[in-house]
């Protein structure tokens, strides 16, 4: 069982000299088993297009199905876009979920429902999936167990601020030293001068007196500094974070733009250790020239950075191990509007899973003739957080203390969606 922090500085006032830094180590060292266990979360900020990706009508009237054909997948019976040409070869790595559908067509409050798994509301902060993660199932020392590329969209909520995300403060690009949290990592600032400045810092512990009464929010910001310091000090945590490293071929493949460059990180912290990646890729709301932007940018990006994500685990053997959820916070509308565009709906939209503990190769839902809503009842975005909560390892009806008086559990009305799982 894990001690807690009031208990190691309980210790430390006791007179056995530990830091924080050494309590973080043992925490990590006393935490729940290694599991081998990580997870990535792709998420499609704006609202994918469903219509025009993974559930494309062709039979519907031309001002519903839009400009794109569906092209035959290598799984029977599975059509997507034609501009998905490689995720379509690829059909056998993921399992398409259709009809997913919930009510709030705004982008705060519907990214809040899909990266947490809980509708939104006043009275409770829930947790994003990486924080669960990184509580469940602690990482080394000296890699972060939850790692957000660019900014953390949302909090750890009420797990408290010690479960959030490392933000790396920044997108990779091609061509350019990429920095953590505005420290490069191509040597333009020396291990020695970094320890320098963090030497003038006192460690928290004989910094503030009355540790144990801080506000949650304050005692997590020295965490991120620990964080911070083990990235440039740790040559494991700086190799994960160098795409320098890579070779040629396997930048071509990810792709030399953003998104390429994005998932090729993601892949690379998860072959590191890192427990849980977040990875943003944007653009995707089009509320005008849909059909441009999709046909030329967005879908031809995330299809060769997606498809290089399932090749490379699936060479390293990492692929079993790393549970993958592609979602974003809502679909667009199935009528195209006077500017060539789709606006937010959140009736009905697609996501994917795939890696360990997923059932691949298969469809699971659908939606009505002009991909308006859900045949059936369709499943919410609790249903899809149970399961990949579940396929992660996690009881989606696990209980937390939190300050609202009473337990609170994971995943509170959702269930898992059985066919998705093995």
């Amino acid at each position: 069982m894990a001690l807690s922090r009031r208990s190691f500085l309980k210790v430390g006032a006791l007179g056995t000299s530990l830091t924080l830094s050494q309590y973080l180590e043992l925490q990590a060292a006393t935490g729940n088993p290694d599991s081998g266990r990580s997870a990535i979360l792709v998420f499609l900020m704006g609202g994918p297009a469903h219509q025009d990706t993974f559930d494309l009508k062709p039979d519907a009237p031309s001002e519903y199905r839009g400009q794109f054909r569906p092209i035959k997948t290598s799984v029977p019976g599975m059509e997507i876009c034609e501009h998905l040409p490689r995720l379509a070869q690829r059909a056998g790595n993921y399992a398409l979920i259709r009809g997913v559908t919930h009510s709030l067509a705004d982008h705060g409050l519907g990214t809040r429902y899909l990266i947490t798994g809980n509708l939104p509301t006043p009275v409770v902060n829930y947790p994003m999936y990486g924080s669960v993660v990184s509580k469940e199932f602690p990482s080394h020392p000296d890699i972060p167990p939850f790692v957000s590329i660019d900014r953390p969209v949302e909090g750890p909520g009420y797990l408290g601020a010690e479960f959030g995300p490392l933000s790396t403060g920044e997108k990779p690009q091609h061509g350019h030293p990429f920095r953590v949290r505005g420290i490069t990592l191509d040597g333009s600032l020396t291990l020695e001068k970094f320890n320098t400045r963090t030497a003038l810092l006192k460690d928290i512990d004989t910094a503030f007196a009355g540790f144990e009464e801080l506000d949650d929010s304050v005692k997590g910001l020295n965490r991120f500094s620990e964080q911070a310091h083990r990235i440039i000090a740790s040559q494991r945590s700086r190799n994960a974070f160098d795409l320098s490293l890579e070779p040629d071929r396997e930048v071509d493949r990810f792709g030399r733009h953003d998104y390429g460059q994005s998932m090729m990180l993601a892949t690379r912290l998860v072959e590191a250790g890192v427990r849980f990646v977040t990875v943003l890729l944007e653009g995707w709301d089009t509320h005008q020239d849909n059909f441009n932007q999709l046909g030329r940018e967005l879908p031809p990006k995330f299809d060769q950075s997606l498809s290089a994500m399932f090749d490379r685990l699936g060479e390293s053997g990492r692929l079993d191990s790393t549970s993958i959820l592609v979602t974003g916070e809502f679909g667009r509308t199935p009528k195209v509007n006077n500017n060539a565009g789709r606006d937010h709906w959140a009736r009905a939209m697609c996501s994917l899973m795939a890696g360990g503990g997923v059932r691949t190769g298969q469809v699971i839902g659908a939606t009505d003739d002009k991909a308006q809503g859900p045949l059936n009842e369709g499943f919410s975005p609790d249903d899809l957080a149970a399961t990949f909560f579940q396929s992660i390892g996690i009881d989606p009806k696990t209980e937390y203390e939190a300050n609202v008086g009473r337990p609170i559990t994971l995943v509170r009305d959702g269930s898992a969606i059985a066919s998705v799982l093995k």
